[in-house]
């Protein structure tokens, strides 16, 4: 059902904003999300009536394009994980058709790609940030392709691009080869991190280090005993294997085992293997998906591959067998071990597809 009041849902997703900011310890934090984050409504609203669009879907991608970052503090993959952390708040106001939320998560989704052109919505969303960046002087480096971006964005406007290149220290696009072998420092951390016997509940510092990337206000009960997906994924995200909370367009976030699993076997991944699949043999670091281990369910745990030997692996879990806490233990490599995802160590996330919300 779409709201009657069609003009005053900006208003409406203000306040959930501004409810998000509120829960921030940080006062200057608090500040600083709420002139960003207006700001790039501000400016989504007026490149919008200019360029003929609908002013008010702008402002709403513009003043949830950061929700995550200033919900979490992380702020690895804005555009992916900003779109899935907003996806169920704006579904749940009823006050957008299934188009109109399409247009908003695909423009947030999309807001750090600045190489290519999509739709009208993403290009405002894009070129409402910068403008926000340059005003707001944070002296963020910005690339070739963002500084080209902003100069055209002047021209529009009718400003002079001389106040770009003054403005910005531009910098060069880099890749980093980082050669670091990513899996034995995945192994020496999980071995580290479940060995301090973590309590899965929120009076926990650690527990709530690892439930931080998933900023849904039931985490805890959603996550209740069943936290060993998550354990893997923070453990990831602390030795540079960086990946979004969801892969896009699967249909789970990568808190559950079988979203590790869908995203393991994707093409342009295929990093899982069966035991002794072509000869493979687990080494540390690999990540082990274990079949019917504690349940009748398929794929229903998963951990952190530590040691092998012929007859068993020394892992590391967080919620061991469903009981709460983390921990480091041995485990009979013949007994319910569906397979093992094995990263490459150069593996860096990349999506060059067409992003699809999920429903």
């Amino acid at each position: 059902m779409v709201h009657e009041s069609k003009f005053k849902r900006l208003e409406s997703v203000r306040d959930l904003v501004h409810e998000m900011l509120v829960t921030t310890e940080n006062t200057s934090m608090k500040q600083e999300a709420w002139v960003h984050l207006s700001g790039v409504s501000n400016f989504a609203s007026m490149l919008a009536m200019r360029r003929e669009q609908d002013v008010e879907i702008a402002a709403i991608a513009g003043v949830l394009h950061g929700f995550y970052f200033y919900k979490t503090g992380i702020k690895d993959f804005p555009g992916p994980n900003s779109a899935d952390a907003v996806r169920p708040i704006i579904r749940s106001t009823q006050l957008f058709t299934d188009e109109e939320q399409f247009v908003i998560l695909r423009s947030i989704f999309y807001q750090e790609d600045r190489h290519q052109v999509h739709g009208p919505y993403k290009e405002i969303v894009k070129d409402a940030i910068l403008l926000q960046m340059y005003l707001q002087n944070t002296g963020d480096n910005l690339s070739k392709a963002a500084t080209h971006r902003l100069q055209n964005v002047f021209v529009e406007l009718g400003i002079s691009v001389e106040h770009v290149e003054a403005g910005f220290n531009v910098d060069t696009e880099t890749i980093n080869s980082n050669a670091e072998d990513r899996r034995l420092m995945l192994a020496d951390f999980a071995e580290m991190f479940a060995g301090q016997n973590i309590i899965g509940v929120p009076e926990d510092e650690r527990y709530r280090e690892i439930c931080k990337y998933w900023p849904d206000s039931d985490i805890y009960k959603v996550l209740e005993g069943n936290w060993c997906a998550a354990f893997v994924y923070y453990c990831c995200m602390q030795v540079g294997v960086l990946l979004p909370i969801r892969y896009p367009n699967c249909m789970y976030r990568l808190a559950g085992v079988g979203a590790w699993l869908d995203w393991a076997q994707l093409p342009e991944t295929e990093f899982f293997y069966h035991d002794k699949q072509d000869g493979f043999e687990p080494a540390p670091g690999d990540i082990v998906v274990y079949e019917k281990l504690l349940s009748n369910d398929s794929h229903d745990h998963i951990g952190i591959v530590l040691g092998c030997d012929d007859n068993k692996i020394l892992v590391a879990e967080g919620n061991k067998d469903n009981k709460n806490y983390s921990s480091v233990l041995y485990r009979d490599r013949g007994h319910c071990i569906l397979g093992y995802i094995r990263i490459d160590n150069g593996y860096h996330f990349h999506f060059s597809g067409e992003y699809t919300p999920i429903r």
